[in-house]
């Protein structure tokens, strides 16, 4: 049993077909390894069922706190809303699209006591072909303009103390596909310690992608460019130290 309570953060989009499952294997694995533990999902202006299914789920499961908003924001957006929510010590965040194993969480964990967050990178991606070579060349572009922060880093499982977020949430700008680059970018030049390890990716079985439609590219290359320019304007561009406000 781990000695710290956790917050489990999700986005959701149009995932009424998977978050019945997706809750149920997060409370049966997270159970057993914390005795104190929620579930904040975001439900970001979903076009089904997403809505009604989180709230008739709270009726089951009193660990899960549904965020709604009313339309739809982007990836973004929603992460950073269940985020903003989480309540507990530590934060561990994933998807709602049941690719990942969750128990393999059990990986990140003993990281924390070397780093601040904790990224897990996907091995290997199973992921359509497009969609990888997409998130290759990414991840190399993040790291051209602003260096190296990790391997992959849109992966969604990630676990770090809250109050690590906490400090780097006000400089984020970003809340379409660029959030998770801006995140991670703003954390290291706060001086956080990034840890990284392999975690197993599944395919997707229901629900369908947004990533590679052509608005979202474009949203994230505008986010990207503009947090660049940003950093440019305020020289150092640095948020505010590690343990300092």
């Amino acid at each position: 049993m781990n000695p710290f309570s956790l917050s489990i953060c999700m986005p959701a989009y149009n995932e009424d077909a998977n978050l019945p499952g997706m809750i149920a294997d997060v409370v049966a694995i997270m159970q057993p390894r914390f005795a104190d533990f929620e579930i904040v999902v975001t439900n970001d202006g979903s076009k089904d069922r997403t809505g009604e299914v989180l709230r008739e789920l709270a009726l089951h499961y009193p660990q899960l706190k549904p965020v709604d908003h009313v339309v739809n924001q982007g990836y973004g957006a929603a992460v950073f809303t269940a985020l903003s929510n989480a309540s507990k010590e530590v934060i561990f965040f994933t998807d709602s699209d049941r690719q990942f194993k969750l128990e393999e969480v059990d990986r990140l964990t003993p990281h924390l006591a070397e780093a601040d967050l904790v990224v897990g990178y996907r091995s290997p991606r199973r992921d359509p072909p497009v969609r990888v070579l997409f998130g290759h060349g990414w991840s190399a572009l993040v790291t051209l303009l602003f260096g190296y922060t990790a391997r992959d880093i849109d992966c969604a499982f990630k676990l770090l103390r809250r109050e690590t977020f906490q400090r780097v949430a006000p400089h984020i700008q970003s809340r379409g596909a660029t959030f998770s680059a801006e995140w991670l970018v703003l954390s290291k030049r706060a001086g956080y310690r990034i840890a990284e390890t392999p975690v197993s990716h599944l395919p997707r079985t229901a629900g369908s992608q947004t990533g590679a439609r052509p608005d979202v590219i474009k949203r994230a290359f505008r986010e990207l460019w503009q947090f660049r320019r940003r950093l440019w304007q305020e020289g150092s561009g640095q948020a505010a130290p590690a343990g300092q406000e």
